[in-house]
């Protein structure tokens, strides 16, 4: 039977608890190792090293309709930039 574990995550070097049931559910799809990183770290690293609600969104104008939007990505002066609904139609 499997006990709680506390392991110190690599990243962070918070602790964190490893448990019984998270042991168990490793054992069953086969996993060799224990985690090292903690879940927010795991999260993080499994989002590019930042969390989602963490995207970064640039002010840009519509092309089309000419309303101030904001997108994923830093807009460029050689390429057109559409708000949400522009790019729908444009679809």
């Amino acid at each position: 039977m499997n006990q709680d574990k506390t392991i110190v995550c690599k990243d962070c070097g918070q602790e964190f608890v490893f448990t019984a049931s998270e042991q168990d559910f490793y054992a069953e799809k086969g996993f060799m190792n224990e985690p090292t990183r903690c879940k927010s770290c795991r999260m993080a690293r499994k989002n590019g090293g930042r969390q989602s609600s963490e995207r970064e969104m640039f002010s840009a104008i519509c092309a089309d309709c000419g309303k101030e939007c904001k997108v994923p990505f830093q807009p460029r002066d050689d390429k057109p930039v559409y708000c949400s609904d522009c790019f729908a139609a444009r679809r």
